[in-house]
């Protein structure tokens, strides 16, 4: 699924909700406001949780050594922060049912 396919579900989703009140252009503002928050809040080392969906944190990598695979020498990787995704327990629980349909609208799941 891409960000277009996401704007896409969002605005039916609200279509359905809310009646025709809100643009394509507008879902597509509040997509990319969210993506913007959760990009901000990693970038200043912040956890996101949101319940029934996840959390995303940063995780610090260690220093290692690693093998440049053209010449075989070792080389040092430096520690750095990289963004990792947990799921919830609800999410993971929805990924492992049985069954290949598509996964059911918000208002469905409760």
């Amino acid at each position: 699924m891409t960000k277009a396919d996401l704007v896409e579900q969002v605005t039916a989703a609200m279509a359905r909700t809310a009646g025709p009140l809100i643009s394509k252009k507008d879902c597509a503002r509040v997509v990319d406001s969210f993506l913007d928050a959760i990009k901000l809040a990693l970038r200043d080392q912040h956890n996101i949780e949101v319940r029934g969906f996840g959390t995303f944190k940063i995780r610090r990598r260690k220093t290692r050594m690693a093998r440049n695979p053209r010449t075989g020498d070792p080389v040092e990787v430096a520690a750095r922060p990289v963004p990792v995704f947990k799921p919830s327990k609800e999410l993971r629980a929805l990924v492992a049912e049985e069954g290949d349909g598509p996964i059911p609208p918000s208002s469905e799941l409760e």
